[in-house]
């Protein structure tokens, strides 16, 4: 049995360790190379990523690496994409989508497309209302580059799409007159040239030199095993069009206007801090949220229970998304929902059926089950290389509980 889990995570770790020193190497990334606008008669399937990537026009993924390094970037865009698009894969009929997801799905393709007959162009869209998709809780999405989330403008020609990034871990650009980062490979040769000339110069101070690194090595934080809070991205490329938006909603925040179709804003805060800013302008017929891998059914790092003491799971903290989900769920508008794993899928839906405020106050729109635009890399968690997951493994989709009002002609005591 030992040598079985050996054989399963070694091989892997192998695969991770070559992928991450493959996207080192400096060759040309043909994966990468993302195609352009989609021809009128030609149709785009849903059904998996080969088929997607060829009906698409994308270059031929002729090796798994190649497979892998392509779905990882193209993951989040897809998931979106493969929704929400009238092709896709999640129907009725294979009861992935319920009939008030159905409902709910038309209304939104109402904006997303154009009548049946008519030419979806860009032209097509100019009386259009603009399409909002918030994701909730952002961190490596929000550092993609913008050509990437130009992908999802090209399955729907005819939409304007405005992506809103919100969270405490979104990337921001980097300030204007910073310098461009370095190469890593030049980078790593300054610091050995750097280490070998103080090595060379501080030959007869090594006593010093000693000293100096062990009280380096005592000033560093203590090393808490199993507890993994994922890091900000790092600050993402300034564009010419970049502008802050810190006056228009009061949090570090910016916004690019990147095409005619697609606009992009980022928030760095918690969501429950902006929500009354957007609160009056939500429309099911324009507006999704959308929320990657939450972490609903974890333990809340912050808030405890002042009944017993134990930690609030963290759709239940008032400092995660305890009041975030009841003031989603409020604007009728659809939830979707990734995990990276079937037991994560299975801990955030058993989480959100007995958290306050949103048990009993939701319908199904799309039921829990695999998602065809997964990523197919394996991620391993710093503080445990067993642990290994795949970004969007899984996807299911909530909303607003709907009551009908009934309206009485008379009233009568008899």
């Amino acid at each position: 049995m030992a040598d079985q889990e050996h054989k399963e995570y070694c091989s892997r770790l192998r695969e991770v360790n070559e992928d991450d020193h493959d996207l080192r190497s400096g060759r040309k990334y043909h994966e990468f190379e993302m195609p352009g606008p989609q021809a009128y008669e030609e149709a785009i399937s849903f059904a998996n990523w080969d088929v997607f990537w060829y009906t698409r026009g994308f270059a031929s993924m002729d090796t798994e690496r190649s497979r892998r390094h392509a779905s990882k970037v193209l993951t989040y865009p897809l998931t979106i994409g493969s929704i929400l698009h009238q092709n896709s894969g999640l129907t009725l009929s294979n009861q992935r989508v319920t009939p008030e997801g159905s409902r709910s799905l038309a209304a939104l393709r109402t904006t997303l497309h154009v009548p049946p007959g008519a030419p979806d162009t860009e032209e097509a869209g100019a009386a259009k209302p603009q399409m909002r998709i918030f994701i909730l809780g952002a961190r490596a999405e929000s550092s993609l580059p913008p050509h990437v989330w130009e992908q999802l403008c090209m399955l729907f020609p005819s939409c304007h799409f405005h992506l809103f990034f919100i969270g405490p871990q979104v990337s921001l650009p980097r300030p204007a007159n910073s310098p461009p980062p370095k190469p890593p490979n030049e980078s790593a040769m300054k610091d050995d040239t750097a280490t070998n000339q103080s090595a060379a110069e501080n030959a007869p101070t090594t006593h010093t030199s000693t000293d100096t690194a062990k009280q380096r090595e005592e000033d560093k934080p203590a090393y808490v095993p199993n507890v993994y809070e994922p890091p900000t991205p790092a600050p993402i490329m300034r564009l010419k069009r970049t502008r802050s938006s810190v006056e228009l909603y009061g949090v570090p925040s910016y916004t690019v206007p990147y095409t005619p179709q697609l606009t992009i804003t980022g928030l760095q805060a918690n969501y429950a801090e902006v929500h009354a800013q957007f609160q009056d302008t939500f429309d099911p017929y324009t507006d999704a949220f959308f929320l990657f891998s939450p972490g609903f059914g974890f333990p809340s790092p912050n808030s405890v229970s002042e009944l017993d003491g134990k930690p609030y799971l963290q759709i239940a903290s008032p400092t995660e998304w305890g009041p975030v989900i009841p003031a989603l769920l409020a604007t009728r508008c659809a939830i979707y929902v990734t995990g990276f794993s079937p037991a994560d899928v299975e801990r955030d839906v058993r989480s959100i059926e007995t958290a306050p405020d949103v048990a009993g106050e939701f319908e199904w729109v799309i039921t829990p089950g695999e998602n065809a635009f997964g990523s197919e890399k394996w991620e391993v968690a710093d503080f445990d290389p067993r642990v290994m997951v795949k970004t969007n493994w899984g996807v299911w989709g909530i909303r607003g509980k709907g009551r009908e009002v009934r309206k009485r002609s008379s009233f009568s005591l008899f």
